[in-house]
């Protein structure tokens, strides 16, 4: 490794400090520049494409929130210490974060990027604090790096991009299928499209075809339940999902947690179960599916469980609670903070029951669009796998480019 050098960190890039407009100013608020958070980045993705809250010029104007710039770095350092990802246009953020700035003489940004990420562990493992978790300017500054040559590192980091847009571009399809699968579910059974040549009768949700039934949600479940507290344990493969499990709509593994099994019986989750977020206000009324065949995986006591009676309803009642989710969030009960979704209420809830026909019709077109949606999502913990992989050996210099392509 004649070749590499060493640096300390701060010495190949700029750290960039973030803040926060006064929350008392209307007018610094809600304007057109994105502001980032930790909650609005991370969890394996490499960009940061939008933001929960943005500001205006006057709020970036006066406070002390900085501009990142395209290809810029952002990484959470106060709490939750190592969130990272890359910047794609102008982004402000708040001081929970730094912005980091490579140093384009010494080395390339999406390197630095990679780099970064196989640093996390030190910087966690270097960081402090009374209250939360924290890491500063010097925590940066005793981190040692090792760096080859500007063309080497640029090799290196479009072999690992490469394997990241591909990731991405499955995330895009995803959303795309599963707005098509949204508006299918539209189309039929809210506009009625297919059926509007047919007999309409009233109800209590409206004009419905004729033969079409209005029902509890109840009746249509075999299940409607709340999980268990679990007891935690890194020892086993068990797994258990959380709240933070259930967001856009997926169920996201990465950061479920395992537990001592018990006997789950019917909390043993199924294909095709659907999950309700339960407790707290923020997360409360998210919907996701699980389009996989889980195995030994059950759910905690914030989660509401909903299973179908049968194959028939799986997708119909999927797609029904996906499009109902601000409905199910103003169902909660409760002070703030502690408020909680009645699993009564869960049950009551009024929906549309169709023909044995449609139903089966539906459910052969949308479980088609979520083949390909489980599909890519197999693809991309693949390809994490892979780059995972790959990063710190290529990093690290034990293994070449030329490893790969020869």
């Amino acid at each position: 490794m004649e070749e590499w050098k060493t640096y300390k960190y701060t010495e190949l890039c700029t750290l960039v400090g973030g803040g926060t407009p006064k929350t008392t100013v209307p007018e610094y608020w809600d304007g057109n520049i994105p502001w980032l958070s930790v909650k609005d980045f991370g969890g394996g993705k490499k960009y940061v494409y939008t933001t929960e809250k943005t500001i205006t010029e006057l709020g970036l104007k006066n406070s002390t929130t900085k501009l990142l710039e395209k290809d810029d770095i952002i990484i959470s350092a106060r709490g939750t210490i190592g969130e990272i990802a890359m910047i794609p246009s102008d982004m402000a953020f708040n001081q929970s974060c730094f912005g980091i700035r490579a140093k384009a003489d010494l080395i390339d940004p999406h390197y630095l990027y990679y780099l970064t990420k196989t640093k996390v562990a030190e910087l966690k493992k270097a960081s402090h604090g009374s209250v939360f978790d924290t890491i500063t300017r010097d925590t940066f500054d005793g981190i040692s790096c090792e760096l080859p040559d500007l063309n080497t590192q640029k090799q290196v980091s479009q072999l690992l991009s490469s394997i990241d847009n591909k990731i991405e571009l499955n995330n895009r399809i995803n959303h795309n299928l599963e707005q098509q699968a949204q508006a299918l579910y539209k189309s039929w059974f809210v506009d009625f499209e297919p059926f509007k040549d047919g007999k309409f009768v009233n109800s209590e949700l409206g004009m419905i075809p004729e033969g079409w039934q209005v029902v509890n949600l109840d009746s249509l479940c075999s299940i409607i339940s709340r999980g268990f507290s679990p007891k935690y344990s890194n020892s086993t493969t068990d797994i258990v999902l959380g709240q933070r499990c259930v967001r856009n709509n997926m169920i996201d593994l990465k950061v479920s947690r395992t537990h001592t099994p018990k006997n789950l019986g019917e909390r043993a989750l199924r294909q095709y179960d659907i999950l309700i977020n339960s407790t707290g206000m923020g997360s409360l009324g998210r919907v996701a599916q699980i389009y996989f065949k889980p195995e030994r995986m059950t759910f905690d006591s914030h989660l509401t469980l909903v299973r179908a009676k049968s194959s028939i309803l799986e997708m119909y009642i999927g797609r029904n609670l996906l499009s109902r989710q601000d409905e199910i969030e103003n169902m909660a009960v409760g002070s703030t903070g502690q408020t909680e979704l009645p699993r009564d209420s869960v049950k009551n809830m009024s929906i549309l029951y169709p023909c044995d026909v449609v139903l089966k019709q539906f459910g052969d077109c949308i479980r088609a669009i979520t083949g390909r949606i489980q599909s890519n999502l197999t693809e991309n913990t693949e390809l994490a796998l892979l780059r995972d992989k790959l990063l710190p050996r290529l990093m690290s210099g034990e293994l070449k480019i030329n490893d790969l392509t020869c």
